[in-house]
């Protein structure tokens, strides 16, 4: 499995702007809240697979790049993430 470096720093920015708690990003990434926190106060470019970075983009609904440091971080990358329904009320 490939790996990939992250910025810890624009980990937490994200996750926090986008009000998404740590217990959330864990259940999302199949991560534990331990393991992000150990990513996120890393001082220096941390390693996680490509799946784990897939899975933190997905639910903090950024693109990959937003948090390997490839793409700028933008305005919409910073507001809270919207909610989606999960019981299928909405279509």
């Amino acid at each position: 499995m490939t790996e990939v470096l992250i910025d810890p720093q624009r980990l937490k920015t994200v996750r926090k702007a986008r009000k998404v708690g740590r217990a959330k990003l864990a259940k999302g990434t199949r991560l534990t809240e331990r393991q992000l926190t150990k990513l996120e106060t890393a001082k220096v470019p941390v390693a996680v697979s490509e799946l784990a970075l897939d899975r933190m983009a997905h639910v903090l609904q950024i693109p990959v790049q937003a948090l390997t440091g490839e793409l700028p971080l933008i305005e919409d990358d910073l507001k809270p993430v919207e909610k989606t329904c999960t019981s299928g009320c909405c279509g």
